[in-house]
This record gives structure tokens, sequence and C-alpha cells, in this order.
């Protein structure tokens, strides 16, 4: 018995190397191809591969190889599949910032941004982040006893903004950041992680209220009217948002993801129905109110309409992507840069004008793996609270990726939100690589072997009935 159970933690250990071997190869694919991308982008913009770009890709491998490293001490069991996908969009979020700023360098010199190098920084400063997650949070289990605390603090950041005066606070209309001397900060970024954590808590200890059914109605088992307390909570805390903070983006995001936490939870359909009701009444509201809901709904319906006005960022972005069609122009051979905001809100159109719908699908799928596996983490871990955070935390990427390309493709309004690890922005940045290193901290309790215990040795009379008579015979 004892040489199965040594064999089995042997496998489990080398499929645990293979896991890491297998990062490593993943890391070294997403260096090839971000060096490659960025080597072509060059070229095409009839530039040699100059030393600041050679300085630039050996910061990015030096920033994973400490990453890996991290993993490889701190969660040596986690999914071998979630650091390579973020880096690599992260990579191509760096590349196709630094061809911007190419191009706004042939424009005016004088005056030439070097976001590329700003992004790098965030990208040493979010991996830091990961890295200090990672070994202060030793057991993700820890964070359910703070849920109320951490949702506190997670309403305390989501107010800070509406608080501030608009030279504080206010970029575009939005109040959602805190302006400060030489960089500014979005605090929603790190307030949806602190409320899904709370959230996933509270659903845990209070599961059998939402569980517990009502009045059933066509089929359908409907929660009680008293047990609708956390989601009306949420409906209201995203319309606060949305009146105060002027931010559709994230009221959005907020409530899609605990509506989507409570029905993980309950495996209700009533909940997902009660949600969309109050959704529709709730952006019905909206647009008959506020009137910057109601620009974004007309731009929205007809961009070439307010082209002079608020539909020329959304006209010249659709514009981009029928430029690159399938194939795409190339890389250093498109002009994204004739979007406003073309790296942060719009940076979805810069990828399809150069990389072409095939580009666009190619880092769909790099998401789709993310998420994928973050949900096969949810489905493994052991724990409830750990199945509800990861489920929470893959979801509002998922959210957050559809908002943005369905806003740029015209398939939903415009809300403002950015593209996870490709878009420019520190707090982005820094939010979700939090996220990834939560994620690595559930898989490594989900893919961490069981301790075998070893069973009492047997006696020889009792390993056998008939042992003793053949002896004795």
């Amino acid at each position: 018995m004892s040489k199965v159970l040594d064999s089995i933690r042997q496998r489990r250990q080398a499929g645990n190397e293979g896991g890491r071997w297998s990062e490593i190869g993943l890391l070294l694919f997403a260096v090839i191809i971000v060096g490659f991308a960025a080597a072509v982008t060059m070229m095409s913009l009839e530039q040699s591969i100059t030393v600041d770009l050679l300085w630039l890709l050996a910061g990015y491998f030096g920033l994973l190889a400490i990453a890996h490293a991290a993993v490889r001490i701190f969660a040596p069991y986690s999914d071998p599949y979630l650091l390579p996908c973020a880096a690599l969009l992260n990579g191509i979020g760096l590349v196709v910032i630094y061809r911007l700023d190419l191009a706004e360098q042939a424009m005016d010199p004088e005056n030439a941004s070097f976001d590329v190098v700003r992004q790098l920084m965030w990208t040493l400063l979010g991996i830091v982040a990961m890295v200090v997650t990672l070994i202060a949070l030793r057991d993700h289990r820890i964070l359910a006893k703070f849920g109320y605390t951490l949702g506190f603090a997670g309403l305390v950041l989501l107010a800070i903004p509406t608080i501030l005066p608009s030279r504080f606070s206010e970029i575009n209309g939005a109040k959602n950041w805190i302006l400060l001397p030489g960089f500014s900060i979005q605090p929603g970024e790190f307030s949806k992680i602190l409320l899904i954590i709370s959230m996933a808590a509270i659903l845990v200890s209070k599961r059998s209220l939402f569980a517990t059914a009502g009045k059933r109605v066509f089929g359908l088992d409907l929660p009680r009217a008293r047990d609708l307390g956390p989601v009306l909570l949420a409906w209201m805390l995203s319309l606060v948002v949305l009146v105060f903070n002027s931010d559709l983006g994230t009221s959005l995001l907020i409530f899609a993801t605990v509506l989507t936490m409570i029905y993980t939870a309950t495996e209700k359909v009533s909940w997902l129905l009660i949600g969309v009701v109050l959704f529709a009444i709730g952006a019905t509201f909206a647009y008959f109110t506020f009137g910057h809901v109601r620009v974004r709904v007309e731009t929205w319906i007809d961009p070439l309409g307010f082209y002079d006005g608020t539909g020329y960022q959304l006209s010249q972005g659709l514009f981009g992507l029928a430029t690159g069609g399938v194939g795409g122009t190339g890389l250093g051979n498109g002009r994204p840069q004739q979007v406003p905001f073309a790296n942060t809100d719009f940076i979805t159109a810069s990828i399809g004008e150069e990389l072409g719908l095939i580009g666009l699908i190619a880092v769909m799928l790099v998401y789709a793996i993310f998420i994928m596996r973050s949900i096969r983490i949810a489905l493994s871990v052991r724990d409830s609270f750990g199945k509800l955070l990861a489920t929470g935390l893959a979801f509002t990427i998922a959210v957050q990726l559809f908002v943005v390309v369905g806003g740029v493709s015209r398939l939903i309004p415009m809300t403002g939100l950015t593209m996870p690890f490709v878009a420019y922005g520190g707090s982005s940045l820094l939010a979700n690589y939090i996220i990834l290193a939560i994620l690595l901290r559930i898989s490594n309790e989900a893919r961490t072997p069981t301790p075998a215990v070893a069973s009492p040795a047997m006696p020889p009379a009792a390993a056998s009935p008939g042992a003793g008579r053949r002896a004795g015979a």
C-alpha cells in the first residue's frame, strides 16, 4: 500500500514539474511573439531596430522571469496557463502602445509621449503587486473572514471620486478618478475586487436565504421578497455609481458580476430573470433621467449623425475596423492614431485595423483560454468560497472584455472600460495582476496533492484468511 501511495505522490509531483515547464515554454512563446511583432512594427515604419526597443524587450523578458520564479516558489501547483495568457496580452498591449508612440513622434517629435515606458513601469508594479499578493495571501479562505470589512472598503473607494471636486476626479465627463500631481488612480478597478470578495463571503454565509424558494410562477421558484436584499443593494449601488460618477461601465460591471455570483451560488434561473428586469428598469430610468446616458445611446444608434461631436471617436474606430478587414493592414501600416484614445478605450480598434479580424479573434481566444482556465479553477477547488470567488473574478474579466469589444464594434453603447492587460493604464494593470494572483492562489489550493495518510500495518494472519491454514498445513 505504501508503495502505491508513493507512486501516486511521485506522479503528482512529476505533473507539477511538467506544468511549470509548460509555463516556461509558453512564456518563451509569448516573448517570441511580442519580439517579432515589435520588430515588424519597426521595419514597417522604415526604422531600424533600435537599442531602445531591445531594452524594452529585455525589460519585458526580465519581468516575466521574475513572475515565473515567484509562481514557482509561492504557488508551485497553480494553473500553468494563466500567467502566459496574461503575459501575452500584456506584451501585445506594449507593442500596440509602442506603435502609437512612434506615430505620435512622427507627427509631433517635440511633444511626443513615451507611454510604452510608463506602461512597462506599470507592468513592473503589477508583477510586484502579484508577488506581494501571493506572499501575503497564503490561503484564500482567510479573505472570507473579512467579507464585510472589504465590502465597506470597496464602497469607500467608489465614493471617493464622488466626494472630490471635479478638477481632482473628472476625466472626459466621468468622475471615477483620483487625480494627483504626476499620475492618476482609478479606485473603481480595485473596488470591484473588494466587492467580489465581499459578495462571495456573504453568499457562502447566507446561502440558505438565497436557496429558499418562495412562490412558484410559470414553473420557476421565485425567491422570497425579503431575500432580494443583496441583488437590490447591488442594483441601487450601480445606479448610484451611474448617477454621481457618470460611470456606465463600472455600474454595469458590478451589477452583472454580482448577479452571476448569485446564480452560481443558487443555480436558480429566477435570479437571472429578476436581474434582467431590474436592469431594464434601471436602463430605462437612466435614459430618461440623465443626459449623458441619453447622449451615449443616441451616439450608439447613429454615430455618423454625430460625427462632428460625440460620434467622432466611435466613427473613427469603425473606419479603422473596416480598413483592417479580415487580414489587417499589417503592423505599422495602418493609421490607428487618428482614433482618439487609441491606446486606452479604443485599443481594440487599433488591433483590429492592423491585425484584422484574424488578429482580433486570436487575441479574443487568448482571453477565452484565460477565462476558461479560471472557470475550471472554480470547478476544481473544494471550498464554496473559493468557487464563488474564482467565478466572480473570471466573470468580471469576461464582462469587461464583452463591454469593451461590444462598445468599439457598436454592439452595445460605449461605457468607458478598458481592455484587461492590453490597454494603457496603471490602475487597470495593477488590478488585473492582483486578480491573477488570487486566481493562482485558488488554483494552487485546488491542485495541491492531498497528503497521503499511512494506513496501519495489517497482521500477517489478517492479510489473507487462508494464509494461516496453508502455513500450518
